[in-house]
């Protein structure tokens, strides 16, 4: 599977422009080869406008699903659409669907672990589920941002037989050691695919940076941003190798039941 994954700089508080331009990089990405083509976190908002939230935010993914999957399948392209602020009856969800070759939504997922330190979880609802699907074959699964510091989240996921984890993120510039270090742990340790697709540019005081990355189960990334501006990546992920990793390293069948 060839991944992109689009390291957008999104305009604050601007969603019609927004959904203008996720369309064109999708395009773009489209065109250079991608089966499948990842978008990052809340980018129909960016992260995120306190003051009308509710109102710029997507009324039940409705725009998001028409837009995203009329798109998949006029480009016959897998689209992990990133994650949009998602109004629902009961609040502000943080929202990730996925839309197969045929246009068809195969997965949604609202963030688990909302962001305390910048008060997320003050405006945003928190999601009740996991997401994993399957893309051309392959076993998928999505997480937003913050959950990649809470590996059980990942681990349960990958027990469950996922091959290929996409990440989409608003993650600042001041962490990015921890992106890196996160993503790459993640991918070793479960012995899988980890797509990370960050964003780019500026929300108020919070420089946001990039660096998205495409690690494989060795924890060898081959792919990367050049730094922090927006950019589309491509990965070839090839899954064949999957089988071979995980039985010379059998870190599922050796795993402690009786301890943890």
């Amino acid at each position: 599977m060839k991944v992109a994954c689009i390291q957008m700089d999104m305009m604050f508080a601007k969603p019609d422009d927004n959904f203008k331009k996720a369309v064109s990089l999708v395009k773009e990405a489209t065109a250079g080869g991608a089966d499948t083509v990842v978008l990052p976190e809340t980018w129909n908002t960016g992260f995120y406008p306190k003051e009308n939230l509710a109102e710029l935010s997507d009324d039940d993914g409705k725009r998001t699903k028409e837009v995203f999957g009329a798109l998949a399948k006029e480009l016959n392209v897998n689209i992990v659409a990133g994650s949009v602020a998602n109004r629902r009856k009961d609040g502000v969800y943080n929202t990730c669907y996925v839309f197969n070759r045929q246009g068809q939504c195969v997965a949604s997922y609202d963030k688990a672990h909302l962001f305390s330190p910048m008060q997320e979880d003050r405006f945003f609802k928190k999601g009740d589920h996991l997401s994993t699907f399957v893309l051309d074959g392959i076993r998928c699964g999505v997480i937003i941002c913050y959950d990649v510091r809470f590996p059980r989240q990942t681990r349960t996921m990958a027990i469950n037989g996922m091959d290929m984890m996409f990440m989409v993120s608003q993650w600042p510039l001041v962490r990015v050691p921890h992106l890196d270090a996160l993503t790459k742990a993640r991918a070793i340790e479960n012995q899988m695919f980890v797509v990370c697709c960050n964003s780019a540019g500026k929300a108020g005081e919070t420089v946001y940076g990039g660096n998205s990355s495409v690690n494989d189960p060795w924890g060898t990334t081959i792919a990367h941003a050049k730094g922090q501006q927006e950019e589309i990546i491509f990965a070839d992920c090839d899954t064949t190798i999957l089988k071979g990793i995980r039985e010379s390293i059998n870190v599922f069948a050796d795993r402690r039941h009786d301890l943890y």
